[in-house]
């Protein structure tokens, strides 16, 4: 049986396909991967995530993030910072960017970035985000966002109260990851905190955490009630995931996995868009980790991706693809 949120998702004046958006990921979500998951219907895509210090610096790092394209649209950003000063330096310098939607991470449980005040750490003083959010939805010239987790930890679970001072700030979404900071991406999602989350708001609410195929992302609508879902790690070297899901939506069935050839031609598409964004060496490199995602749980390829993992030269991952692709070409062997 198909979800009751099965209608169009729409986050201020825009609307989409289906209620399943690419979520911002850190080191993944570059402007490759974005037209990559767009090609098999990904309505929605984020930025990795961007600190507002060092955009509001113009670091040159940071501004190549940002890079997009014509067909990168609808684009959201994703903005880290620790307080209203560092945001409205952000807001600044994305005056000249092209994007449809702003989110502020209230979310990442990096160490990292929570020593700065940043990130998930800010779950601690909800009337600070809310300030934050504030100036966000005051001065930015899209829809505002945010992305929070569950809670600080098991004993101070408070997304309830961090959704309701998000939404009077005025936001017109809220993300939410069903797991606590000091949970990270461990332990299992709380389904039951999305849904009081849910049910307290008149915003759209769009969840995340374990959803890695159609069967759990219909497992996350089901339980929740939520209005939308977010697909981070179910889109690695799992493009088509979007292609499923709008199967899904459309008739409720599940497609299988897809032959060797279609992954093969989605590899080197990847390979060469990464080339073409980064240069020669830096595209291979990052390719790496795609190759094993690509490659993943398929038996026969333990040798492939060990192999891939060294190579230093085009012709040489080349060599590696197709060496895959002399697999069977019908449904794929799964370990």
């Amino acid at each position: 049986m198909l979800p009751e949120q099965a209608k169009m998702l729409s986050i201020g004046k825009l609307s989409f396909s289906i209620p399943c958006i690419l979520a911002p990921i850190s080191g993944v979500s570059d402007l490759p991967f974005r037209m990559i998951n767009r090609s098999f219907g990904a309505p929605l895509a984020f930025t990795e995530m961007i600190d507002a210090k060092a955009l509001s610096i113009l670091d040159k790092r940071t501004r190549h993030m940002l890079s997009s394209n014509a067909g990168d649209r609808p684009l959201g950003v994703q903005l880290l910072a620790s307080d209203s000063k560092d945001v409205a330096g952000a807001l600044k310098a994305l005056e000249s960017i092209e994007y449809d939607i702003l989110d502020f991470n209230a979310a990442c449980p990096t160490p990292k970035v929570v020593r700065k005040g940043k990130g998930a750490s800010l779950l601690r003083e909800p009337r600070k985000l809310k300030e934050i959010l504030e100036v966000l939805v005051h001065h930015a010239k899209t829809p505002v966002t945010v992305k929070i987790r569950s809670g600080w930890d098991i004993d101070s679970v408070n997304a309830r109260e961090i959704a309701r001072y998000s939404e009077d700030a005025g936001i017109s979404a809220l993300f939410i990851h069903g797991r606590t900071k000091m949970q990270a991406y461990s332990g299992t999602v709380d389904y039951d905190t999305i849904k009081e989350v849910k049910d307290a708001l008149a915003i759209p609410v769009i969840a995340s955490g374990d959803n890695l195929d159609v069967p759990r992302i219909k497992k996350m609508f089901d339980n929740t009630g939520c209005d939308g879902v977010t697909i981070a790690r179910g889109s690695f070297g799992n493009p088509w995931i979007f292609n499923d899901l709008i199967q899904f939506f459309k008739d409720g069935s599940i497609d299988s996995a897809p032959c060797v050839s279609v992954r093969v031609d989605v590899m080197k598409n990847h390979l060469n868009l990464l080339v073409h964004h980064y240069g020669g060496q830096r595209g291979l490199s990052i390719f790496h980790k795609f190759f094993i995602w690509y490659t993943k749980g398929i038996r026969k390829t333990r040798v492939l991706r060990d192999k891939a993992f060294r190579t230093e030269r085009m012709e040489d991952i080349m060599t590696l693809i197709d060496e895959f692709h002399k697999l069977d070409d019908n449904k794929i062997p799964q370990s």
